[in-house]
């Protein structure tokens, strides 16, 4: 079904107050520590905040071809809550920019079934036909490197790099996964200069998306 084009995040309620941290789309578990000394001793009591997803790690897609004039590559615009409500903070530096919608790399959580490489590479064809309509094979999907964490002080969750090929491939609808979410994403195709220029820029400031650009470009290099 279209709609017409988001424009705004209007918040229906606030319950932060209410709500428990161990439920929702991020868990956040609070606890007391000390760290442990190779002597037997500690150190003084300090607090933690760990933020888990209740599904752990993620998979994100580099999707490329080979156009007329070069390589080519895929990325999806994004409606990205926490990013924009940054609009209602003093920032560090501002960028001039209105980050409703941010451009980012195909990408998606790992279900509880998807373990090992089969489990990655099964779920990487499957983002990748929902949100970008390619209907690529498990053999045509391959690992980019090793995983990353994104923020290691905070944040439990690593993202695991792939890379598949579509050139020649004819797209279907990129049909998402129903999610208010996903209303408004849109697919563009960026030349190699192009792509290295937006993220260079900023106008694209996505580091799942400059890594996976950038291996893929040392790939292909070779």
């Amino acid at each position: 079904m279209r709609h017409a084009p988001v424009t705004d995040i209007e918040i229906v309620e606030d319950f932060t107050a209410e709500a428990r941290c161990d439920e929702g789309f991020l868990h956040v578990r609070r606890l007391r520590a000390k760290n442990l000394r190779a002597d037997g001793s500690h150190s003084a009591m300090y607090r933690i905040d760990v933020i888990d997803r209740p599904r752990l790690d993620a998979v994100a897609v580099m999707v490329w071809r080979r156009g007329e004039a070069g390589l080519e590559f895929l990325t999806r615009k994004n409606l990205r809550p926490a990013a924009h409500f940054r609009k209602d903070k003093v920032p560090t530096v501002p960028d001039g920019q209105r980050h409703l919608f941010c451009e980012e790399i195909v990408a998606g959580l790992l279900e509880v079934t998807d373990r090992g490489e089969a489990g990655l590479v099964h779920r990487a064809a499957e983002e990748v036909k929902e949100e970008a309509g390619f209907a690529v094979t498990e053999a045509q999907v391959r690992l980019l490197g090793p995983p990353f964490l994104l923020a290691p002080g905070i944040l439990s969750e690593k993202i695991f790099l792939a890379e598949v090929d579509v050139t020649g491939f004819v797209p279907t609808e990129a049909l998402g996964d129903g999610s208010p979410l996903e209303e408004g994403g849109e697919l563009t195709w960026w030349s190699q200069e192009g792509l290295r220029a937006a993220l260079d820029d900023g106008r694209i400031q996505d580091a799942k998306t400059e890594l996976g650009f950038e291996r893929l470009c040392r790939r292909l290099s070779r």
